[in-house]
């Protein structure tokens, strides 16, 4: 029985009949990585690889000196909403070396979860800046870091420069629930969006 659950949560149901590709972006060291590992329900598919000398040299450690890896092409997982429609979730490099792997990333995808930390909004322009021009709906989510400071909605929507249609939520990548949520918060949107365009 155990083996037959575990088949189940790695094959794809035969009654799949809608993917939905959704994009988990945001700055170097933003928590994208876990966000997707909490959400996915197979094993996710990591491109982690230890951090460099080099890589100190062009990557913004402040706030995150503890930080000992970096994804190099992608995070991958899934997430099987009901017996028809799954969500497949793609993690992308954060930092601007990456952003033609990431404008190959965004191809067919439906929107983006845009993780930010407070710590250091201003890192979450360029990822905001790209995915307008690549022309995805996207949804805010701050994600919780233990030593950072809290800001109103009002504060965080002004200091990111939102339109009031863009969605913002907060999240914790580490839990769940949390996750779950700021994702709902996504789909939803893009259900709205492509509604208002049908009508």
């Amino acid at each position: 029985m155990d083996s037959a659950l575990a088949s189940d949560r790695v094959y794809l149901r035969e009654t799949v009949r809608t993917a939905v590709k959704l994009l988990i972006v945001g700055h170097f060291a933003v928590g994208k990585t876990t966000f997707v590992g909490t959400l996915s329900e197979i094993r996710p598919l990591r491109t982690e690889e230890t951090m460099t000398q080099a890589g100190a040299l062009v990557d913004d450690l402040a706030g995150v000196q503890q930080k000992k890896t970096t994804t190099v092409a992608m995070d991958f997982g899934r997430l099987t909403l009901n017996e028809r429609l799954v969500l497949y979730l793609f993690g992308a490099p954060g930092q601007q070396r990456f952003t033609p792997m990431w404008e190959d990333l965004a191809s067919g995808a439906l929107g983006a979860l845009v993780l930010v930390d407070t710590r250091r909004l201003e890192h979450s322009f360029e990822v905001m800046g790209l995915l307008e021009e690549q022309g995805l709906r996207y949804a805010v989510a701050v994600n919780h870091f233990d030593n950072a400071t809290s800001y109103s909605e009002e504060e965080l929507r002004e200091a990111l420069d939102l339109l009031p249609a863009t969605p913002l939520v907060m999240c914790d990548a580490r839990d769940p629930a949390s996750s779950t949520r700021a994702l709902i918060t996504l789909v939803e949107y893009l259900l709205a969006s492509t509604d208002q365009e049908q009508a």
